[in-house]
């Protein structure tokens, strides 16, 4: 995999969709993007392969803050479309979108988080819950280690509802059918079971569900090994 095929994904034109439908839980820092070195900095030195790191809830603007990040880098032969992700979740239709531009620059993710060691960077377990899964299907090549965590329930949107008294109330609204087969539809274009999806769907919002690693095979949805 060379490195120059992440350059594809700052050529993509037109606006970014936004997203409406979202996760649970409690709030976190938006996605953001940063380059880590791989390997051992004493035996590579600066030609050490440079993968992204990505980090953070994924927002409305993340596909956008995607792009912008890779225009903003001056790309050598050794940055590689390796993507390591570690997410809470976030917009559904955004991550959609972040998952097709993986799919277009050909990169492969891998749900971990970068930590050094001894001047070498290594993997630690990462999480990708919820809108985040949606993001990895996207991957030209999707990889879960056994120890980072794929978690998934029912997509759900706030609204504020008006009261007789003036007031409006925070309500949570869920997806309707049309919406949960838009989203069967690009988990098979992806190459991923739509089980999956519907398995998210009957998933309480307060909650999520764990998938087992025979589930992720099962699903297509990953390899545990690179």
């Amino acid at each position: 995999m060379v490195g120059r095929a992440v350059l594809r994904v700052v050529a993509l034109a037109g606006a970014v969709a936004s997203a409406f439908f979202m996760t649970a839980g409690a709030a976190s820092a938006a996605m953001s993007f940063r380059f880590a070195q791989a390997g051992d900095a004493q035996t590579c030195g600066a030609k050490c392969p440079q993968i992204i790191v990505a980090e953070g809830e994924i927002v409305e603007q993340t596909p956008r803050d995607f792009i912008d990040f890779l225009r903003s880098q001056k790309l050598g032969n050794n940055v590689y479309a390796v993507v390591l992700i570690n997410s809470p979740g976030g917009r559904v239709v955004a991550s959609m979108e972040f998952g097709r531009l993986l799919r277009r620059a050909g990169a492969a993710v891998i749900v971990a988080k970068p930590v050094e060691a001894g001047g070498e960077m290594r993997f630690a377990a990462g999480r990708c819950y919820s809108a985040c899964v949606y993001a990895l299907m996207g991957a030209k090549k999707r990889v879960v280690p056994p120890q980072s965590r794929v978690g998934i329930h029912r997509m759900f949107l706030y609204e504020r509802v008006g009261q007789l008294d003036g007031t409006t109330k925070l309500t949570k609204t869920f997806a309707q059918n049309e919406m949960v087969n838009k989203l069967g539809d690009y988990a098979g274009m992806m190459g991923v079971s739509r089980e999956l999806v519907y398995t998210a769907e009957k998933t309480p919002s307060e909650t999520f569900r764990l998938l087992t690693p025979s589930e992720i095979r099962r699903w297509h949805l990953a390899s545990e090994k690179f």
